[in-house]
């Protein structure tokens, strides 16, 4: 019974932690929507320390009917990108490539590991991830694993707290395409400005 209560109560608290609710309006989310032309896929991708091989952030690409980017508890923001609770709407190359500039730096690089999916699998994970709702500060893998847990194909993934377990984890799946993003931009990315035109 404990158990269940706690549960139960388990959002009502972290959303006391910090989770900061973000709602676009519909007409600009349904403007911005982007239909990819690949296959339908899954991306996880993680951010890496350069000096210790740490994990600093976790977050899904996934290319559906559209393709959205589920950047639990994330700082990315972008005029032209709407979010609502996390979910990133418009994932052109463009605004995807601006994406991982915006996280690798001198002191971090970007790791993104592509796994290609059913039609049904995309769009159960699209689903799940805008109806998640927003994550509290340091929640992002936590978030990414529980999205990724109830899909078809990734149920071994480990939870928890650490983007490199998951970030290892999707190296053992089978034809997974893995990338590394490399940027020796000044450490601290406030001098960042969002392109006009993604």
């Amino acid at each position: 019974m404990r158990r269940i209560l706690f549960l139960l109560m388990l959002p009502l608290a972290l959303a006391a932690c910090g989770a900061e609710p973000v709602w676009a309006p519909e007409e600009e989310v349904q403007r911005a929507l982007y239909r990819h032309n690949g296959p339908p896929s899954i991306t996880l991708v993680t951010v890496v320390s350069n000096k210790n091989g740490s994990g600093g952030h976790s977050a899904l690409l996934v290319n559906g009917s559209h393709r959205a980017i589920f950047d639990p508890a994330g700082t990315f923001q972008h005029p032209a990108l709407p979010e609502r609770n996390d979910v990133i709407y418009g994932m052109s190359e463009k605004a995807y490539q601006f994406y991982k500039e915006y996280h690798a730096r001198v002191t971090w690089h970007v790791v993104s590991q592509e796994v290609q999916v059913p039609p049904e699998v995309a769009e159960a994970a699209l689903r799940k991830i805008q109806a998640y709702g927003a994550v509290p500060k340091a929640y992002c893998a936590v978030a990414t694993t529980s999205v990724l847990s109830e899909l078809p194909g990734f149920e071994g993934v480990p939870t928890g707290f650490s983007p490199i377990a998951v970030m290892k984890y999707f190296d053992t799946l089978p034809s997974v395409e893995k990338d590394v993003f490399r940027d020796n931009s000044p450490a601290n990315n406030d001098y960042i400005r969002a392109p006009a035109v993604l």
